[in-house]
């Protein structure tokens, strides 16, 4: 079985692909200090929490867009796995062309996520919206080129620095409140951010379709708060809550080669 690990700023998201479907998934906290054999322990519990073990897995890849944990996991990975990961970068053939001016600035999530509206989700042209610790816009054209997109503050990192900045603020629910006229500080926030953020991403995936001379282009949405922005706006056409884990398999399935440590294998730097 392939495990398929993304490790983001805020969440490492980690998936078991038994060749026909996503088998198992976790989330684990991101903590960038932590040790492999940290991270080690809590990867066997995952597993022993579904009657398995290290052995159960054959292949391994990885997307970071944490440098550190990137050497963690490779280390993890070749210590508790024996096995030698397949590490997404700008230089793994994806399937697609990277078509922006600085191909090695691309995020790794990024391109997995292209990788995947291409080869799994009927190609471009298309928006990928990710709502994570940044909400990110990647656009594939009609060329299925990836050539782009906009990153914006994710709405937790806008929520907690407004928070953290204010002296009489403090944390809300982010949801929509009874109505767009907040009429207590509690719900002017929630306006605020919620609304504001909803404007957001309409205003961008509309300049992004217009520039892109696509107005029928597809807006798929991943992350953790895309199916609740998706239930207040019209501007996204589907949710795809395992696009980044879909394009890890997509990219492992064209490079797949023997992992084995010490065999000729994959690795990303």
């Amino acid at each position: 079985m392939l495990m398929a690990i993304d490790i983001g700023n805020t969440n490492i998201n980690l998936g078991l692909w038994d060749g026909q479907a996503w088998l198992l998934s976790w989330r684990a906290r991101t903590v960038a200090d932590k040790m492999p054999d940290e991270y080690g322990v809590l990867v066997r519990n995952f597993l022993s929490s579904a009657d398995m073990s290290y052995d159960a897995v054959t292949d391994v890849i990885l997307s970071s867009v944490v440098p550190p944990l990137t050497t963690t996991f490779r280390e993890l990975t070749e210590r508790y796995f024996k096995l030698k990961p397949l590490i997404v970068t700008h230089k793994t053939p994806i399937g697609i062309e990277i078509a922006i001016d600085q191909p090695e600035q691309a995020g790794a999530d990024r391109i997995v996520n292209a990788a995947a509206v291409v080869g799994l989700h009927g190609g471009g042209p298309a928006i990928v919206v990710d709502f994570g610790t940044a909400t990110n816009f990647d656009v594939i054209s009609v060329q299925n080129q990836y050539i782009g997109g906009a990153l914006a503050p994710g709405v937790m990192v806008a929520h907690d620095a407004l928070v953290n900045r204010a002296a009489r603020l403090h944390k809300v629910d982010i949801q929509p409140p009874p109505d767009a006229i907040g009429r207590n500080t509690i719900h002017a926030l929630q306006s605020g951010i919620f609304w504001g953020y909803i404007g957001l991403v309409e205003g961008i995936i509309t300049r992004i379709k217009t520039a892109l001379d696509a107005p029928h282009a597809r807006v798929i949405a991943t992350g953790g708060l895309a199916r609740l922005f998706n239930e207040h706006t019209s501007a996204i056409d589907q949710i795809e809550p395992e696009l980044t884990l879909d394009g890890l398999r997509y990219i492992h399935a064209l490079n797949k080669k023997p992992s084995m440590v010490g065999e000729v294998g994959h690795s990303g730097s």
